[in-house]
């Protein structure tokens, strides 16, 4: 089970890459101490205090996609309704500190994700605009610069504005031997 993980799984960084590129801010696996109880979010806003997890379909007992193992049901199903046990407890201490607390499961959209946190966090005061003022669209193949778009090049060296470009470091060129100069 070790190679089990309990941060940054597939369907996580998938959700956090959308909410960063979306504008939004936050910190990732965030431990709380909340009376006695340790609670640790996949994300936490926590000036908005809302707090993400996104829980795994059979790691935590999803009604639709959990499945109970056949084999070694003696360990499993306790297991099972152990995390199951810990989630209601980590929500009930959440709520009762004055957080929001949005469960996600893995097999949810990421589309669907995003409007399920953004959502918390309009209920929890304040706009639900990004903290980022002006994000830019996302870049297709269309918007790519053609060739004709690049800056000229004189004697080897990048030019902007008429004039070559010397200060700064120098620049790293990769060998036909593949090395990095």
């Amino acid at each position: 089970m070790r190679a089990n993980r309990r941060v940054d799984t597939k369907p996580e960084l998938a959700l956090r890459r959308a909410l960063h590129g979306a504008g939004y801010r936050y910190r990732k696996d965030y431990r709380l101490d909340l009376g006695g109880t340790r609670v640790r979010p996949d994300i936490a806003f926590t000036a908005r205090r809302v707090a993400v997890f996104v829980d795994g379909c059979f790691w935590h007992v999803c009604p639709e996609h959990g499945t109970q193992p056949a084999a070694n049901t003696w360990y499993w199903e306790p297991k099972l309704a152990r995390n199951v046990e810990r989630d209601r407890a980590a929500d009930a201490a959440l709520t009762a500190a004055g957080w929001q607390v949005v469960r996600i499961w893995e097999h949810v959209s990421v589309e669907a994700a995003i409007a399920a946190v953004t959502e918390a966090l309009a209920r929890s005061g304040g706009a639900a605009a990004p903290a980022v003022a002006d994000v830019p669209p996302a870049r297709t193949a269309a918007d790519a610069p053609s060739a004709t778009d690049r800056p000229p090049v004189t004697d080897g060296k990048p030019v902007t504005d008429g004039k070559p470009v010397t200060d700064g470091p120098p620049v790293r060129v990769a060998d036909t031997s593949g090395k990095i100069a």
